[in-house]
């Protein structure tokens, strides 16, 4: 999946970058992934309160946001800054690893050690190509289409050509494409498709696994729709995408594409898992639990009073899934949270 991350246009637009800010710096220079998940909660909460806030206080009654938070927006309500912040983007350091993390395949561990060899900046490391790995240079070759958002108009005609190539090869696929597109969201940061075949569960044989995803791989890279391999391995395929002028693409644009194969068996809790959002899915996770039940992208389990789990489910549906732990039916366009 990207690591573009964005909230939409709304009321409370600035206070939910803000957090988002601060959530990115946490994860990558301090590292504390709790600071960032509770970042990025408040401000997907905040992305879906309808009103403007006008105090910490008010904020403080919506879940999610705790008193550290609050007072944060307190201080950017009356003053118009963040001191925190102000430090943060004054910090060469923190700003040099947010530049280089923009570019696909570098991490905050790869980012720090570029930044120990004296490499800070984009334009730095088209001058040290030598240093990068493949993923790293291809995501530097694109590095500025990778940064534009895909509009859900050109993400349509993706899935239309996506879906119509792999049921050439057979019929029998299923496939999605899901994230933010399958949550009707206007834009999307990549491509990230799910695929299944009847022939591949979680039973088949190691030595089969990989049959489908090379088979479509291949094809679309014979169309030369796939452009570039990022990784590929016996269930992921990472790379990059174009659509040609005569699939009505107009300016040409490389894109990220992901094709995970998902075992027949698994492919709802996968496809649901896939979607999103985060804090639906910890939510619905939550819920399945206080239901006696463990649900994960693989597949939904009762948990016995042993504490252990039993056997896998059987899931035909996504829809299967909420009515097994008794949680009313949401579409994906209504699982943004």
């Amino acid at each position: 999946m990207s690591k573009r991350k964005r909230e939409d246009d709304g009321p409370n637009a600035e206070f939910c970058n803000i957090l988002n800010e601060l959530a990115e710096y946490e994860r990558n220079v301090n590292r504390q992934i709790h600071k960032y998940t509770a970042y990025r909660k408040a401000a997907a909460v905040l992305a879906k309160h309808p009103t403007k806030l006008t105090s910490g206080k008010e904020a403080r009654k919506l879940p999610g946001i705790g008193d550290k938070i609050a007072k944060k927006l307190d201080e950017y309500i009356e003053t118009g800054k963040l001191g925190k912040l102000e430090k943060i983007r004054g910090d060469e350091s923190n700003s040099a690893i947010c530049a280089l993390m923009k570019v696909s395949g570098i991490g905050p561990v790869a980012a720090k050690k570029f930044i120990d060899n004296g490499i800070k900046n984009i334009e730095d490391l088209k001058k040290a190509k030598d240093q990068l790995n493949h993923h790293q240079r291809i995501g530097l070759e694109h590095f500025e289409d990778f940064q534009r958002r895909i509009p859900r108009s050109e993400m349509v005609l993706h899935q239309e050509f996506l879906m119509a190539e792999i049921a050439k090869l057979d019929e029998k696929y299923t496939a999605e494409i899901c994230g933010s597109f399958r949550r009707g969201k206007e834009s999307s940061g990549d491509i990230d498709m799910l695929v299944s075949h009847p022939a591949f569960t979680s039973e088949t044989k190691d030595k089969n696994k990989g049959i489908h995803l090379n088979q479509i791989v291949e094809h679309l890279k014979k169309l030369e729709y796939i452009t570039d391999t990022l990784s590929q391995g016996e269930l992921k395929f990472m790379g990059v995408c174009r659509l040609n002028r005569d699939e009505g693409s107009s300016n040409q644009v490389y894109r990220r594409l992901d094709i995970r194969l998902i075992p027949a068996d698994q492919f709802y809790c996968g496809i649901l898992y896939f979607t999103g959002s985060d804090e639906f899915n910890r939510q619905m996770r939550q819920h399945a639990l206080e239901k006696g039940f463990t649900l994960n992208e693989y597949n939904i389990r009762l948990v016995g009073s042993t504490g252990y789990a039993g056997e896998p489910l059987p899931v035909s549906s996504e829809r299967d899934v909420f009515d097994i732990i008794d949680m009313e039916y949401r579409p994906p366009n209504e699982r943004d949270l």
